[in-house]
């Protein structure tokens, strides 16, 4: 199978981890040799509960036996899709009481800024460095680094991109600007966690010039960085909220929820201002909603600072320059990236999956299921340590 993946599946670099996976339970994955991984990139923040879920995969089997795809997206009343949309309404803040499933959180991205553009009528864009919304053309045209922009030009315009945390945006939001949008923790540089006092007044100035404020959750929501929703730790409610990632209990879905008056915007002016065939699929929606249910029966999120506690205290060596963390979410910085990608191969070749971030590849990934135990981060950390001992 090796062959055919080089030879007839599209590449996204030129050096794929390569894996073939044919089992995963829980916190780890079996390769075609019968090897165990322990994931430590939860699938990228995608198996919050870790894999094969038997409650997921028995409400995607009930869901297949009574229907798959119907109709476009919106036309008929899907139980899997107004069931999940309850249970999430019912754990938001009650201004974000009206929810668009998508494919993916990069197209969670293109319906939150039309929906800022119409809602606002308005046009110009501020987005911010080192900031990663998605890689379609309107979700790259905010994604926060030239290098990968700059090949797909022209993108769209008005968009100004300045640094996250920065007091600069203070001055630049005004009458025109239509949306500001950021992660509430920016996950590509390295897991940056903004000042509190910064995200308050950003949500304060957005509201008093009248443009629309977007968090991207799509890989801090779902409980990890230690509360259901990131923005929950830092006082604030956006306007319009991004998920993905964990949202589909392992199968393909993304959101962008905003206040039924504003996301009324789209549906009229023109009629079918945003429009999906396979958002919100029935099957994806049933075990989104399955996974969830899960995530908040197990309690694990009450865990995560505990956890987060054990894994920054295992991991003491002098050739880590750097630690970030925020919840079960975290970088280890090291001197150059060749040094980061030699520990991160030495660890999947002694069986733990972790990775690199895309603007900080001299940075190694750790975002665990959250299901994980308190002896399985030992041995992860011991994992990792052992690489950067040979390698660092």
């Amino acid at each position: 199978m090796r062959d055919i993946f080089f030879k007839h599946i599209a590449q996204t670099s030129p050096a794929p981890i390569g894996l073939e996976i044919v089992k995963a339970e829980g916190i780890y994955q079996y390769d075609v040799k019968g090897k165990r991984y322990i994931d430590l990139i939860s699938g990228f923040n995608v198996a919050n509960i870790g894999h094969s879920n038997p409650k997921v995969i028995e409400a995607v089997k009930k869901q297949v036996d009574e229907y798959m795809h119907l109709i476009v997206y919106g036309e008929f009343i899907e139980t899997p899709q107004t069931a999940y949309a309850k249970l999430l309404t019912e754990h938001l803040p009650s201004t974000l009481d009206c929810i668009y499933f998508t494919n993916s959180g990069a197209e969670a991205t293109e319906g939150a800024l039309k929906l800022a553009k119409r809602a606002t009528g308005r046009t110009n864009i501020i987005a911010f460095n080192k900031s990663y919304h998605g890689s379609t053309q309107g979700a790259l045209s905010v994604m926060g680094d030239e290098y990968y922009r700059n090949a797909f030009r022209p993108l769209l315009p008005g968009i100004l991109h300045i640094d996250y945390n920065s007091d600069e945006v203070f001055d630049l939001i005004n009458e025109a600007t239509a949306c500001v949008i950021l992660e509430t923790v920016q996950a590509e540089s390295g897991i940056t966690v903004p000042s509190k006092t910064w995200m308050q007044q950003l949500r304060k100035k957005c509201t008093e010039q009248g443009a629309l404020l977007i968090l991207d959750e799509i890989q801090a929501g779902f409980g990890r960085t230690g509360t259901l929703w990131a923005f929950e730790q830092f006082d604030i409610v956006p306007d319009i909220l991004l998920l993905g990632k964990a949202l589909g209990g392992g199968m393909p879905l993304g959101a962008f929820i905003a206040n039924k008056n504003v996301m009324q915007t789209l549906s009229f002016n023109p009629v079918l201002g945003h429009i999906t065939t396979f958002g919100g699929h029935p099957v994806s929606c049933a075990a989104g909603k399955a996974a969830f249910e899960v995530l908040l029966a197990g309690n694990y999120i009450n865990y995560v600072k505990k956890k987060e506690a054990l894994l920054i205290e295992q991991l003491h060596h002098l050739s880590i320059k750097k630690i970030n963390h925020f919840g079960l979410w975290a970088s280890l910085q090291f001197k150059t990236m060749e040094t980061a990608q030699n520990i991160i191969h030495a660890c999947v070749d002694n069986g733990l999956i972790t990775d690199w971030f895309v603007f900080a590849p001299d940075r190694l990934r750790i975002a665990p299921p959250l299901i994980i135990k308190e002896d399985e981060i030992k041995n992860a950390c011991e994992i990792i340590l052992k690489a950067i001992e040979e390698y660092a």
